[in-house]
């Protein structure tokens, strides 16, 4: 069951061995991870590689422009306008490959329902992976620069923060500032507690592994192919099964990704805070995907306008966000719903908010997590399908087929999601003395306890195991 995991692991263990080897020559350790990264990249496309690289040369050389161009009072004259070809040039080339074909199509579409033959050509084009992850990423940088709260970073420096493989192919989104200070600590002086690392990077595989992959196998991925050949219990359970399907697979590859980091001496900001414990739309932004909610916030919502201007305006400003995030994930009118079904939820809750007084009492805050975990599923099912008529197939049969047999719903399924939605609820505090405790044992007892955890991780995981979701973004 963990063969999927085992190049990967080979890679990482050879990358561990090598960098650590040779830490005490700075310039050498980062040479070395940026030639890995690429490797780690071009092992899926060799030729996208050249894409990688060409995106780190150009987003440094901007970048260097930039600070050239930044005075006292900010970017001087002609500097908002590189900044401007700057990130049009990193929205362009993600336009290119992420979405032609989308617009394209729906273009040609429509000038044919008017009787107009639109000259558009129609090709396949092949996505790069994590292609929206490293244009983020360099969007940010030139940004801050502009904005005056980085410096630049010197070109070896800035292809290892853009191309860093934990973090390449599926986030977290690391700041430049996040980041680029802990190149600076001398390596000899740090000292890496493996304990946390080797923790995260268990409870990651656990997670995937044996969460994500069984209710995806079991139960979501055949309601989601197939809705009307399963009753509305089975449904309306593969709509939580996904749910918790997607936060498990997401939130374990995220793990796996600080654990690694951490490991070669780097620390990655914390991506999910149990989401499922949210009592409101803002409240599970907050806690879910942290690195996007924020490039959204400073990168998009207030350059906007954010919470300046009318009450209209605001909310545009919330919903036009929440598309445009829906849009980043995917070139499909879904993706777009799911965008605004987040942003009309917060413009809601805002607007709740100012007309009424409500404390926030035992049996409010139930209902209030009711009300939020099932909007946050409602807008999965647009997430999840493959087209419009999937996911209103699937929300109508959740009402349409109650009293039929429900044989593929197990109590041990039942008693997964359930207890991956209770977990979320216990207090924070737990997890961190078990992570002490688990550092303060001997080296012989801990990694006889990993073992036993990915002998568990073999033994419960199911066979085949699918890749992480966020890979397709």
């Amino acid at each position: 069951m963990l063969f999927p995991t085992i190049d990967f692991a080979i890679f990482f263990v050879a990358v561990f061995a090598v960098a650590w080897l040779i830490r005490p020559w700075h310039l050498w350790w980062r040479v070395f991870l940026v030639a890995a990264s690429w490797f780690f990249y071009g092992f899926w496309e060799p030729k996208f590689v050249l894409l990688l690289v060409g995106s780190t040369a150009a987003n440094w050389a901007m970048g260097y422009d930039l600070a050239r161009m930044r005075g006292p009072d900010g970017l001087r004259r002609g500097g908002k306008w590189f900044l401007g070809f700057g990130v049009a040039a990193n929205l362009s080339t993600l336009a290119w490959f992420k979405y032609y074909g989308f617009f394209a199509a729906e273009m040609v579409g429509a000038f044919d329902r008017v009787g107009v033959d639109l000259p558009l050509p129609l090709m396949e084009i092949t996505l790069p992976v994590a292609i929206s992850f490293f244009t983020f990423h360099a969007i940010s940088y030139l940004v801050d620069i502009a904005r005056g709260d980085v410096e630049p970073m010197g070109p070896l420096d800035f292809a290892l923060y853009l191309s860093f493989f934990p973090h390449l192919v599926a986030g977290p989104i690391v700041r430049v500032t996040e980041f680029a200070p802990q190149l600076r600590e001398p390596m000899r002086q740090r000292v890496i507690d493996a304990a946390p690392a080797f923790q995260l990077i268990l409870f990651g595989l656990f997670k995937k592994v044996v969460i994500s992959s069984y209710l995806a196998t079991e139960i979501a991925d055949p309601v989601f192919a197939s809705p009307g050949t399963h009753s509305s219990f089975e449904v309306l359970v593969g709509v939580y099964a996904y749910a918790i399907q997607i936060y498990a697979d997401f939130s374990g590859y995220t793990d796996i990704a600080i654990g690694c980091a951490l490991l070669l001496g780097l620390r990655f900001p914390q991506n999910f805070d149990a989401p499922y414990r949210a009592l409101s739309i803002q409240d599970f932004w907050r806690r879910w995907h942290m690195t996007l909610s924020r490039w959204l916030r400073d990168y998009l919502y207030i350059p906007l306008g954010g919470n300046r201007g009318t009450k209209a305006f605001i909310y545009r400003n919330l919903v036009l966000t929440m598309v445009l995030g829906g849009l980043w994930h995917g070139a499909a009118w879904t993706f777009i719903v799911w965008g605004a079904i987040h942003g009309f939820g917060l413009v809601i809750e805002r607007e709740i908010r100012e007309r009424t007084s409500l404390t926030l009492g035992r049996a409010t805050a139930v209902v209030q997590w009711v009300v939020t975990f099932n909007v946050v599923c409602l807008a999965w099912v647009f997430f999840r399908a493959e087209t419009f008529g999937t996911a209103w197939e699937i929300l109508g049969r959740m009402w349409t087929a109650w009293g039929e047999a429900s044989p593929a719903v197990t109590p041990v399924m039942l008693a997964v999601i359930a207890g991956s939605i209770l977990v979320q609820f216990l207090p924070r505090t737990l997890g961190n003395r078990v992570q002490v405790e688990f550092s303060r044992l001997a080296p012989a007892a801990q990694a006889a306890t990993l073992a036993v955890g990915l002998v568990a991780i073999d033994v419960f995981g199911p066979e085949g195991v699918a890749p992480f979701i966020y890979f397709q973004f």
